[in-house]
């Protein structure tokens, strides 16, 4: 088991993009004033793979409806998400809660990026892996809708109070800190609701007859065992900035794009 290194768009900026065989990115949030549309760029230019997955809320339309935002940054991200599309690159988009207006359409193209569900990838050494984006199995979101939307309130204010800390801290030379992520790690509730996801997850993952499940919606990477089930989480690119990756011979990776995540979500490389 080998620690994940953390990366930052400083430190690959200038690099030739390292190739993977799988990129798999979640939580984008395109249209909201939290998205890290141009540490998604950074992302992009620094890794490429054959085949991407992007696992749910690419594009926030709760945020959207309530008031347009689409910053050049965010329109950058998806002409390099076709025009990756256009030159080869398989795209599979996956939709989530906050883009499910897509779910309309199973099965259709948009500029060469698939629409579909749900998706089992096989990996290079050949073990299968449920990939969703995870909103099916939460609670709040299946069976009281309303409150995720105060939830959803409740989140883009304390976004932007971690705009406000973060803004001061660049002023300092600090490096970028996430409220939502000590939060996670610290806040009883928040770790016994991630807890309760990943064994519902898993549970699902058993029941399709995978050795894993690799989703997102909650905002916490994870690359971990549950029992016999390989449990993978994308992260998010609004306080966490991070994704997966898996590697030619099979292995997954989760990448922390800032250095002060990795500190905060330490994880590892799981074989």
């Amino acid at each position: 088991m080998r620690s994940t290194t953390p990366l930052s768009g400083a430190d690959n900026a200038a690099q030739t993009p390292k190739t993977m065989r799988t990129l798999f990115l979640s939580d984008l949030h395109l249209g909201s004033r939290g998205a890290q549309a141009k540490m998604v760029l950074e992302f992009l230019e620094a890794y490429d793979a054959p085949t991407i997955y992007l696992v749910g809320d690419i594009v926030d339309g709760w945020r959207l409806k309530k008031s347009w935002y689409w910053p050049q940054s965010h329109n950058e991200v998806v002409r390099t998400l076709l025009r990756k599309a256009d030159n080869g690159t398989r795209i599979i988009y996956l939709p989530g809660n906050h883009d499910e207006f897509l779910r309309d359409y199973p099965g259709v193209h948009f500029g060469g990026i698939e629409i579909i569900d749900r998706v089992i990838h096989v990996t290079a050494d050949g073990k299968r892996y449920l990939v969703i984006h995870g909103d099916q199995f939460d609670a709040v979101i299946t069976k009281a809708k309303w409150l995720a939307h105060v939830g959803d309130w409740a989140y883009t204010w304390a976004m932007g109070l971690n705009s406000i800390i973060n803004f001061v801290r660049r002023r300092m030379g600090l490096s970028y800190w996430s409220l939502s992520a000590v939060a996670k790690s610290k806040v009883k509730k928040a770790v016994n609701f991630i807890g309760h996801f990943e064994d519902t997850l898993s549970v699902e993952a058993q029941r399709s007859g995978t050795d894993g499940v690799i989703c997102g919606h909650i905002h916490a990477a994870a690359n971990h065992m549950m029992g016999d089930v390989h449990y993978l989480n994308t992260g998010d690119w609004v306080d966490g900035c991070t994704a997966l990756v898996e590697h030619e011979s099979g292995e997954f990776e989760v990448i922390y794009w800032n250095r002060s995540n990795m500190l905060q979500l330490a994880d590892n490389r799981v074989a």
